[in-house]
Formats: structure tokens, sequence, C-alpha cells
């Protein structure tokens, strides 16, 4: 952990903090803290920021209820910026929505961003709306035996692939049992976060664990 004495606040005394959501990654907003409010967030674990607007301190979600409740805070190479990983409660943006960051301005027609989030939501849309010719829809449509049933032929085919070793199949096994998950996840309203939580539960066992031998 660094000094925060060696964090190069503005002129105005303050220093932009980017907000990340910990489960999604997404940028949520841009806000600026100053000593006090960063004094302030580590000691609640709670974002605090420094509103230029109305030139007074700003805890997130204390009039709302959209706390954010921090998980780290970095700074970057200059010590002159931070990012804030967070578990929001709620919407980041005072409009109402996930993020600040909603208004697209320029996208690449060559390169398409990924993510599991959105392959959730299309997941979601397919469940919903089913459209015709949808092999996502064919599996809705047929019900959780057929899909369980995909999932374990994923499964095997997984395990072949990796016993014999090739790489590049075991790739393509796994996203292909990967996806057919997700189908099951989207079937019984299984959220990724609600995976994210349940991994992140057990890596804190592991970690208690490993401490315990360490000390045995």
């Amino acid at each position: 952990m660094i000094d925060i004495e060696k964090l190069k606040f503005d002129e105005k005394g303050l220093i932009p903090a980017i907000v990340v959501d910990s489960v999604t990654k997404k940028v949520l907003t841009l806000a600026y803290m100053n000593r006090e409010s960063l004094k302030i967030s580590m000691e609640k674990g709670l974002t605090c920021f420094w509103s230029r607007s109305r030139q007074e301190l700003w805890l997130k979600g204390e009039t709302s209820g959209n706390y954010q409740h921090i998980v780290s805070i970095t700074a970057d190479c200059d010590y002159d910026a931070l990012t804030v990983v967070v578990e929001p409660d709620g919407p980041a943006c005072h409009k109402g929505t996930f993020s600040c960051f909603e208004n697209p301005v320029w996208q690449s027609e060559e390169r398409h961003e990924f993510s599991l989030e959105s392959l959730m939501g299309l997941l979601e849309g397919r469940k919903k709306d089913k459209p015709e010719g949808s092999y996502t829809t064919y599996l809705f449509e047929k019900g959780v035996d057929k899909i369980l049933k995909k999932v374990g032929e994923e499964c095997t085919e997984v395990i072949i692939a990796a016993k014999a070793e090739d790489r590049a199949e075991t790739i393509y096994e796994i996203a292909d049992l990967a996806y057919h998950v997700m189908v099951l996840m989207t079937e019984q309203g299984i959220s990724l976060e609600d995976v994210h939580r349940e991994l992140a539960s057990r890596h804190i066992i592991d970690h208690k664990v490993k401490q315990e031998k360490m000390t045995k």
C-alpha cells in the first residue's frame, strides 16, 4: 500500500476518481475527491466525493440509498488519478442509469466489444422474445431437460478434447459449454452476479484455509 501523501492533488486540491463496478468492470462514473473525502471513503468503505457544483462533500447514496461499497482504491503511475472498484447498491448516475456512460459517440464497424454480460443480455432477450430460427430459442422452447442434456454433452466434449491434449479444440468446447451453462442460468433465473458472489465467497474461504495451513 502506498502512502496517500504521495498522491498529487491539483491546484484545487482535487484528484479524479474513476469508479468501476467490481463484477462487470464497467466504468460507472468519473468523480473527484479531495483529501478529506478520500479519508472518509477509506474510513467508511463507501465512496465520498467532492461536489464541484455544490462545493461540498458528497457521500454517494446518502440521499438516494445507492451506496457504493469500496473494494479497492488504486493510484495510477503518476499518482494523480484513482480507480475506485466498488460494489454498487444501485444506479451510479443521478438519471437512474447503471452507469453515467450510456451515450455512444463512435463505434468501429470492424471491432466489436464482447462481454459475458452482453451475452447474458442476448440470452435473456431470446427467452423473452423467442425469435424464429434461433438455436437459443429452440433450447428455451424445448425446456430444461433439453438444456441439461446439452450441458452434459458439452461437458463430455470438453473432457475428450482435454484428454487428447488438443488445446484449440478444448477452447472451442469450453466455449460451447459456457454458452449452454449460461442458457441454463437464464432458464433458471441465475445471474452472473449470483455466480460471481459465490466464487468470491469461496476465494475468501480458500484464502483463510491457506493462512491456517501456514500457521500450523
